[in-house]
């Protein structure tokens, strides 16, 4: 199966209703649409944007999919080009389509090209963002040159959710338990270096590395309050563990925390995770 396939497929197995309705998948794309709009991720994005391009009008929406980003930023204001080869009507250029049209949205084009060919003249954008794409690469470093090549000086280029592995060993065992890999076999994963080497040797200086547990944009669909409660409750606990042995001392701030450390409390260890999401901004120098 193909990824326009793989999407049609899994959409008919209710095993896979959570996945469907959680990565933006599902039939009715306007659904979709509205519920990037409204997640903690494309807040956060949005806050991220005004602080590193405060001034940015123009978006390069690379990989752009079925269009959850690209629709929501031209409904807020952005001058916004989406690229993606797929041309379906379910997950790729057609999907984009039929949303311009149903939002009426005139500050959007949209073209069916390959990051590592998109031929925009150099300097052209204020922002390029790639959400979920870079991982996919053909050529991490043609990819990421080209990204830079058609940014403005100053101009920012920011990857969203990309996969991170530490090595081959890793690697294996990400596309083992990927959901949707044993379908199309699509997936892939760089470690963080090959990526911050492809941004820094095509002129990019790194301003933002946002590992897993850094941001909402890379925990999504775990939520900002759900791993605070959860910290809280594990410091609660630790916190307990100490009062029985040591007394008052427990209460000393951050005690709990150091005992969790020394113990090895590993719930929020990313390598635990596998191919763990990242997120770079990095700025053409």
């Amino acid at each position: 199966m193909n990824w326009h396939e793989t999407i049609i497929s899994i959409r008919q197995n209710p095993e896979y209703d959570d996945l469907v309705r959680l990565a933006y998948f599902d039939e009715d794309l306007i659904l979709n649409s509205e519920r990037f709009s409204s997640s903690e991720e494309f807040e956060e994005t949005l806050k991220l944007l005004k602080k590193y391009a405060p001034n940015g009008q123009s978006i390069l929406d690379i990989g752009a999919g079925n269009g959850i980003s690209s629709i929501n930023f031209a409904k807020k204001g952005y001058e916004v080009t989406a690229v993606e080869p797929d041309p379906s009507d379910t997950v790729g250029a057609n999907a984009i389509r039929i949303l311009k049209k149903h939002y009426e949205l005139n500050n959007l084009s949209i073209h069916e090209k390959y990051a590592e060919e998109i031929g925009f003249e150099n300097g052209s954008f204020d922002i390029v963002y790639v959400r979920q794409a870079m991982h996919h690469a053909y050529q991490l470093p043609k990819f990421i040159s080209e990204c830079a090549r058609v940014l403005k000086p100053g101009g920012i280029l920011f990857t969203a959710r990309d996969h991170v592995i530490y090595n081959d060993a890793d690697k294996k065992w990400f596309l083992k338990m990927h959901p949707l890999h044993k379908f199309y076999g699509g997936e892939n994963a760089f470690t963080a270096e090959e990526y911050k080497t492809a941004m820094t040797d095509a002129g990019l200086q790194i301003r933002h590395e946002m590992k897993f547990y850094d941001s909402p944009i890379n925990y999504f669909p775990i939520t900002t309050e759900s791993i605070s409660k959860f910290k809280e409750n594990r410091l609660s606990y630790f916190k307990s563990i100490l009062s029985n042995r040591i007394g008052f001392i427990a209460n000393i701030p951050g005690i709990a925390f150091l005992y969790g450390l020394k113990v090895g409390d590993s719930i929020f260890d990313e390598k635990n995770v596998p191919g763990r999401m990242y997120s770079y901004i990095s700025q053409k120098i």
